[in-house]
């Protein structure tokens, strides 16, 4: 590869700043939190993040406006596309079992700029989804009381009349929310026990719902008398699945929650999969039986399950139903109160944001300042937004967080594995730069050559060599392509090629979707031009999938791996980006201002404190010892190199000491 210019190193320079990597510690358990979650705890709060506000809410909403009693095809649908997702968090969770979800898979894969970015959409985006679960409680319960709370906030305390803001201060949601914030506070067992008894009421209502659900059932509400099964069309059916998708994203907190659970290789995956797997089938099921009841086109959108039991002349059921949707949504507000703080704290565990946030309280083991700050944010946000204006500023920020980390899931299984230097370590427990020794000597040890270089030439060679014996390891071609393609590519270091496809990747999907989504309508495309372009970037990403197949993967993990690499997590890209073309157009202007404000805090404070960028200028005082190993791998150590004024004095003691240990080699 050719050198940089001098007048471009700067530029160079600071595009290494924003794309360096996390270093991870050897010691991938060692953490400051507590580790106590089993598989259970872990699975009920998937449930509860995924099972809440969508079941009681979204379900009559979708089924009347958008798709009809087809919402059971949209919701297999979105089911499919999760599961793509939550593959991703499962592999990730249980292969860096460190807190911050998506912002921490981002980090250790892509880069530090774009694991800010990351983050910093994710914390909000939990702060909304909180904000919103509360809205709908409120409303929930204030519909069951013919809404008497509303009626008496707008009379007896304040109403206004502002663009994007509610009609009234929803003091009930606010409440709940720093409610839930001080039980949240008393650390993850307290959270997790209460996250256990409302997930069990809300499953409970849920099976009653199914069982008296399906007793109650009329095929006839499915006849074309009234409306039919699709009334709506294919076009509705994908419109429904758009939204059913982000029914299943509290899927995340199980991630979010791996630096806190017992055994995190093996219960991330299980848990992610019970979860999902249980929270699909109640929305699928629980859909059939609300269409079934009564008819689609007349559900209450507020309350649609408990109204369809009071219809039916079962009140009692239908108190039954809102005593289980409240539940249900406690849960998913202790989900977002649990998973935020926690993002939080890993960006200012790493320096990328304000380090008050660090702060771990010794009692309880929980970034207690983290939860106060940001669960009064919700609240206040919950207070002074209306429901609709918070859902749709919703999800872009989840949908980017999938995207990366599906993409961070192809990167890092193609990058070659990083040979540790620990055994070599050891062999010098006490190292010391001497200038005097010479440029490569030899090490006799285990009745193998230890061979040692400090000079860039023979390192160079050495990475040389290293290739020729590795010729066919993780992140270059497979064996078969060298012939063709080998020539081409043998330039790039491995993984490179690869890194390089996933940008194409995900640019070619962008495209592509752009073209579908808009191509017709806003774009006013001919339609040869509309079939070339869709022809041109669906090419163009499937050659890019393709050159990645044609790469060596690492080998097998013992921890979950996803299956049907790269396919799967491509598949999931192109999903996510189609899903976040079908936004708002105010929901791109508000994730356009988000995107700005972090940009000036990244740049304002997270690049000058940054731990990675720290650990960037121990190399001025240290020293590399490039070391081939009898098998011929390479193996670079770091050593420190004393001040000048120390030097001598030290290579003084060195060489006397030396004299000394062949004195008495002598004498033996």
């Amino acid at each position: 590869m050719a050198a940089c210019p001098t007048g471009c190193a700067p530029a160079a320079r600071f595009c290494q700043k924003l794309n360096r990597l996390k270093t991870l510690d050897e010691d991938m358990m060692a953490t400051s939190l507590k580790r106590c979650l089993s598989t259970l705890d872990l699975t009920l709060m998937g449930v509860g993040g995924m099972v809440g506000s969508g079941l009681y809410v979204l379900t009559g909403t979708v089924a009347k406006e958008i798709v009809g009693p087809a919402i059971i095809i949209s919701f297999i649908f979105a089911g499919f596309a999760s599961l793509l997702a939550a593959f991703c968090y499962a592999e990730f969770g249980a292969r860096i079992p460190k807190t911050g979800s998506a912002y921490m898979f981002t980090y250790v894969s892509v880069g530090e700029i774009w694991a800010f970015l990351i983050g910093w959409n994710v914390i909000l985006e939990n702060m909304i989804g909180g904000a919103a679960t509360a809205r709908a409680w409120s409303g929930y319960l204030d519909s069951i009381f013919n809404h008497a709370i509303q009626n008496y906030t707008e009379t007896h305390i304040m109403q206004w009349n502002v663009p994007f803001l509610a009609h009234y201060p929803d003091i009930l949601a606010a409440g709940i929310l720093l409610f839930a914030m001080f039980f949240i506070s008393f650390g993850v067992q307290v959270s997790s026990y209460l996250n256990h008894i409302f997930s069990t009421i809300s499953m409970v209502v849920i099976a009653f719902i199914l069982i008296f659900g399906f007793v109650l059932a009329e095929p006839a509400n499915w006849s074309p008398k009234e409306g039919g099964f699709a009334p709506f069309g294919l076009s509705g059916i994908l419109a429904g699945s758009a939204t059913c998708f982000y029914a299943f994203v509290g899927f995340d907190v199980i991630a979010s929650s791996s630096e806190e659970a017992k055994n995190p290789q093996k219960a991330i995956p299980i848990a992610t999969a019970i979860s999902l797997g249980l929270a699909a089938a109640a929305y699928i099921l629980v859909s059939t039986v609300l269409t079934l009841m009564v008819p689609w086109h007349s559900l209450d959108p507020n309350s649609a399950l408990a109204d369809a039991f009071f219809r039916r002349g079962y009140s009692w059921a239908g108190i039954i139903v809102a005593v289980g949707s409240i539940c249900g949504m406690n849960t998913v507000l202790l989900c977002s109160l649990f998973s935020l703080p926690r993002t939080v704290y890993a960006m200012a565990e790493d320096g990328l944001f304000f380090h008050i946030f660090a702060r771990v309280n010794p009692v309880t083991k929980v970034p207690v300042i983290a939860i106060l700050v940001f669960g009064t944010l919700m609240a206040i946000m919950a207070l002074i937004f209306d429901l609709e204006a918070l859902v749709q500023f919703l999800s872009i920020g989840t949908l980017l967080a999938y995207t990366f980390v599906a993409a961070s899931i192809i990167v890092l299984r193609f990058q070659p594995e990083k040979a540790s230097s620990k055994g070599t370590a050891s062999t010098s427990p006490n190292p010391t730069v001497d200038p005097a020794l010479s440029e490569s000597q030899t090490i006799n040890e285990d009745r193998g050559e230890l061979k040692q270089y400090e000079s860039f030439s023979d390192k160079l060679q050495l990475v040389e060599r290293q290739r020729t014996s590795e010729r066919h390891g993780a992140g270059q071609l497979k064996a078969f392509w060298e012939p063709y393609l080998g020539r081409m590519l043998r330039d790039f270091e491995p993984g490179e090629v690869v890194a390089f496809c996933v940008v194409i990747l995900i640019i070619s999907s962008v495209s592509f979707c752009v073209v579908l989504v808009y191509g017709n309508g806003q774009l006013y495309l001919p339609l040869w031009s509309y079939a070339l372009l869709l022809v041109i970037f669906g090419l163009a990403y499937v050659l890019s999938l393709a050159l990645i197949w044609m790469h060596e993967p690492q080998a097998k993990s013992k921890t979950f791996q996803v299956p049907l690499v790269p396919l799967t997590p491509a598949a999931s890209i192109l999903i996510n980006v189609f899903l976040m073309m079908k936004l708002s157009f105010l929901t791109w202007i508000r994730f356009t201002v988000w995107i700005a404000i972090g940009l000036c805090v990244y740049f304002g404070y997270g690049i000058w404190h940054s731990k990675e960028g720290l650990r960037e200028l121990q190399p001025k005082d240290m020293a590399a010892r490039y070391v081939v190993l009898p098998s011929g791998s390479l193996v670079e150590t770091v050593q420190s190199v004393q001040p000048e004024g120390q030097a001598d004095m030290a290579h003084h003691i060195s060489s006397s000491s030396d004299s000394t240990v062949e004195e008495s080699t002598g004498r033996r």
